[in-house]
């Protein structure tokens, strides 16, 4: 059975850091490519950032680009989302979920899904 946690979030001024964990159970992460949404209130899921399996290639939504990366531990399970200099249109719940990490990744629908970690963005 497919399992996700996603912690890390957290209130933070504009300009500020957090890194989102993601701990994976019941698939083996090395083979499976991996990707983070986010849901801002009122607003449908978007796709923020995917990485492939074997981690060689990334893709980022454009309003993250420059500010956030990705990144996969298969020995820790664990997928991650580093985000610098945050804004507040940043704000809402992240979610990571195995994904297609290719052309049109952020359409499709998945399956399994975590329960998300609040992201406020806010001085």
């Amino acid at each position: 059975q497919v399992q996700l946690v996603e912690s890390g979030g957290g209130l933070v001024q504009p300009g500020g850091s957090l890194k989102l964990s993601c701990v994976t159970s019941g698939f083996t992460l090395d083979y499976y490519a991996m990707g983070w949404f986010r849901q801002a209130p009122g607003k449908e899921r978007e796709g923020v950032s995917c990485i492939t399996a074997d981690g060689t290639d990334t893709r980022f939504t454009d309003s993250v680009k420059g500010r956030f990366t990705i990144s996969k531990d298969n020995l820790k399970k664990t997928v991650y989302l580093q985000m610098n200099s945050l804004k507040p249109e940043d704000t809402g719940v992240y979610y990571c979920t195995t994904v297609f990490c290719g052309d049109g990744w952020d359409t499709f629908d998945y399956p399994d899904w975590g329960q998300g970690t609040q992201v406020t963005v806010s001085s």
